[in-house]
């Protein structure tokens, strides 16, 4: 077997030190670089001085040397801290953070977690003030909350909010916050009687309000990528700078401003409207793949799908956003992708949709909705939409607006392929097998694997990404015979380490897992979902297909 290092060392946020390697008659290579973080959502300058980043998905909060670009996972997956959305400081120095999937605020202290509340759903905007913690609920009917970090009940300071983000006192002694819903930044006394007061509207949606030296606001534009400056008295808007779309949140080291995305890129803005990448972004998760009729692979990440070129071997993907969660008519957070004819997608999301989506135009027809955490996508000969309901254990066939169940009782199904002769193919990850189904049961196919995801029909050959094994597989449908084509891949956790549930974000997402896929380009190129390390993998044969 040849080898090749796909993902070693400090500029990875995945910890793998065995060299990945392929079997003879086929390269490895990366289409896109491993991601450092996973992606980048609450921000807040620490003690220390470092930026410390909230990592929803990757459940980890690291810390970032702003001069040095060094990272070091302060709470690392599968740590304590879940789904942190956002962080802050108390008076000791002790780091507490929402965990806005599972409703619950926590605190870091002296190495050791403890949840502080567990009844705060979307728990999300935290700020500590004058030696109190302050948490709004980034929900539609959110509340603000006084938290008591002697345990005693939380105050309600306002409730019925139009989903509260990230927020600061000002020097008034006003807390700031925006509300997403209402695209404006509010203010309250939090100890007064009168309820909040509309600061600024007509903004690009708003996700976070700081305060800078001079006593001016800072906020990010989730949609369309704005760094403001506000004024708190006349809510009269400076643009700072015009980033990408997915900024989350924002921090000031001193006079110096920093701003995350959901990419995981944390970007300085200096004085002058200047930026500078202070760390570079990259790929959240990713899920599933697919390679479509333009002959670009589309990358299913959660907020983004993006869409890749494909090209020679040294080619790394040139990646341009296909949609993203604040785009309209995009359909939500993508699990499953897969071609559904020109221009056009067949498409499961966190939310529990089965849609056909049209990236060009960015049109979204859902085709049934109302399912329990569905992953893998498939388009049947006749047209049907097949699909994996992992929460129910069920496979679903969708056509003309009906709904017909393949087969149930499934252990944590997760990718679905379908054989040229039509047989449908689930790839059953809690079993460790692939299955067929039909008839409302199911068979093994496939037995020995350990946690098998991505599942691909191509020549007669099932390829499986075992999550578990951290291997593509490959096995003959007329022979049965089993090969590994590649080994020590940064897919599923690292070694030691089982994530926590993410439970999901409403009304964003539903529960959030790992999905591993893998597409084939049209000469037998294989793409991976590199989770692990948020990368995406290229495995070429050495005769590639005419």
């Amino acid at each position: 077997m040849g080898s090749v290092t796909v993902s070693r060392g400090s500029t990875t946020r995945y910890p793998n030190t065995v060299p990945s390697s392929t079997a003879f008659g086929w390269t490895l290579h990366r289409l896109t670089p491993p991601s450092r973080v996973f992606g980048a959502n609450g921000l807040r300058t620490g003690p220390d001085g470092r930026v410390y980043i909230a990592q929803v998905t990757g459940s980890q909060v690291s810390a970032l040397d702003i001069d040095a670009g060094t990272v070091e996972a302060i709470s690392p997956k599968g740590g304590g801290i879940v789904g942190p959305d956002d962080v802050a400081f108390d008076d000791a120095g002790r780091l507490i953070a929402t965990e806005v999937m599972n409703g619950r605020v926590s605190m870091l202290d002296g190495g050791v977690t403890r949840v502080l509340r567990d009844d705060v759903p979307s728990a999300n905007g935290i700020t500590v003030h004058r030696g109190r913690l302050f948490v709004g609920e980034c929900r539609p009917g959110g509340r603000l909350l006084e938290l008591d970090l002697a345990g005693g009940a939380p105050r309600v300071i306002c409730e019925n909010l139009p989903s509260p983000n990230a927020m600061e006192f000002g020097p008034d002694g006003l807390l700031y916050f925006p509300v997403m819903d209402a695209n404006e930044i509010w203010r309250i006394d939090v100890d007064g009687d009168s309820g909040p007061q509309t600061v600024a509207g007509g903004l690009g949606v708003p996700d976070s309000v700081k305060f800078g030296p001079d006593g001016q606001i800072v906020s990010t534009q989730v949609f369309s990528g704005q760094v403001l400056q506000i004024d708190p008295q006349t809510g009269s808007q400076t643009l700072l700078a015009q980033l990408s779309p997915g900024l989350d949140n924002c921090t000031l080291v001193g006079d110096r401003l920093f701003v995350s995305n959901f990419t995981g890129e944390i970007t300085e803005i200096g004085a002058d409207g200047g930026v500078r990448t202070a760390l570079p972004g990259g790929l959240n998760w990713p899920l599933d793949l697919a390679v479509g009729d333009d002959g670009a692979l589309y990358v299913a990440d959660g907020t983004f799908t993006y869409r890749l070129s494909t090209g020679s071997p040294g080619d790394k993907g040139e990646k341009e956003i296909a949609g993203m969660l604040f785009t309209p008519g995009y359909p939500g957070f993508l699990r499953g992708l897969t071609p559904a004819g020109p221009g056009q997608f067949l498409v499961t999301t966190a939310n529990g949709d089965v849609a056909r989506w049209r990236p060009a135009t960015s049109e979204t027809e859902v085709l049934a909705s109302g399912f329990d955490q569905l992953y893998g996508v498939a388009l049947a000969p006749d047209g049907a939409a097949l699909a994996v309901e992992q929460g129910t254990g069920r496979v679903l066939a969708v056509r003309d607006g009906d709904t017909e169940i393949l087969a149930d009782g499934l252990d944590t199904p997760v990718g679905i392929a379908i054989t040229p002769v039509g047989e449908v193919l689930v790839s059953e990850s809690g079993a460790g097998r692939v299955v067929t189904v039909a008839g409302g049961r199911s068979r093994p196919l496939i037995e020995g694997l350990v946690q098998p995801q991505g599942l691909l029909v191509r020549d007669g050959t099932v390829y499986v990404v075992d999550a578990g094994s951290k291997e593509v597989i490959a096995v003959d449908l007329a022979e049965g015979t089993r090969s590994v084509i590649a080994a020590g891949l940064p897919v599923g956790a690292p070694t030691g380490v089982t994530p926590k549930p993410l439970l999901g974000m409403p009304p964003f997402s539903g529960p959030q897992g790992p999905f591993a896929g893998i597409a084939a380009g049209a000469d037998g190129t294989l793409f991976v979902s590199a989770d692990a390390d948020g990368s995406v993998l290229a495995l070429r044969p050495d005769k590639p297909r005419p």
